[in-house]
């Protein structure tokens, strides 16, 4: 895994990372220098994954992590502390879908454990890091929200609506921790084939619509992880210094359009 240099000597935390984004990001992170601390669930995943990082000279430390769980997620940022002595950037990509019904057949314990993901493993993220970003006034933080938190028919109302608190959380954050030159944005994907995607590919494909996918964006296709890994680490990087509070679609053009309603795949 030859290093480009741009996260040379950074050290870089990464939820969710056992697949799709998370996993695409963390690779990209390594190979550009960055050595990467890896949280998810599935340890076994990680470590398959950390084999691969390893195999082509990269650092990786991975922890099992259940981000809706705050101590889970503070013993990750404690863990990266304690092996690299510092974190300078925090991807916060961990996330669940919930289910597609119609809001009045939904339970609310459906909402609790999709918010509990989504916003509140963010929030724990951003505590527990937060301090030790401004004791060193640096760090970069990039949630991983979606183009469904900025309009409507990209994914269900519980979805939705958390990755709307997450682009406000973003902006909210971004103000607070400014004056430490702690930047933070999110990254808004469209549709991505990843794992959390899969039931909707999979349908599509069973039902011959698999060129429908993606047919509502103006670049007329669907993307993929290292589409969304390269933005995240533009953002992680140097290069993107004085951006901050910002939400960045990366969805092919979807919400640059007016999609008239009923016309999302």
């Amino acid at each position: 895994m030859g290093k480009n240099g741009r996260l040379e000597g950074k050290v870089a935390v990464i939820t969710g990372a056992s697949s799709g984004i998370g996993e695409a990001t963390a690779i990209m992170f390594a190979k550009e220098g960055a050595k990467v601390v890896l949280g998810a669930r599935r340890i076994e995943k990680l470590e398959k994954l950390a084999d691969l990082i390893k195999k082509d000279s990269g650092e990786v430390t991975v922890k099992a992590t259940d981000v809706s769980v705050e101590q889970d997620v503070k013993e990750l940022i404690e863990t990266a502390v304690q092996t690299y002595s510092q974190v300078d950037i925090l991807v916060n990509n961990a996330g669940i879908a919930g289910g597609l019904s119609a809001l009045e057949d939904q339970d609310v314990d459906e909402w609790i454990t999709v918010y509990q993901t989504n916003v509140l493993g963010m929030i724990y993220a951003i505590k527990h890091v937060a301090k030790h970003m401004k004791e060193r006034r640096t760090g970069s933080i990039i949630n991983v929200s979606s183009v469904a938190g900025i309009r409507s028919g990209a994914g269900g109302n519980a979805y939705s609506a958390s990755k709307g608190a997450v682009n406000n959380l973003t902006m909210t954050t971004a103000c607070d921790l400014g004056e430490f030159n702690v930047r933070v944005n999110a990254v808004c994907p469209g549709l991505i084939e990843t794992e959390m995607t899969k039931p909707v590919f999979d349908y599509a494909r069973e039902k011959g619509k698999e060129s429908k996918l993606g047919s509502r964006c103006e670049l007329r296709r669907y993307g993929t992880p290292d589409e969304i890994a390269a933005p995240i680490l533009f953002l992680a990087s140097d290069e993107a210094s004085y951006i901050t509070g910002q939400l960045l679609p990366v969805d092919g053009g979807n919400t640059a359009s007016l999609n008239l309603p009923g016309m999302k795949v």
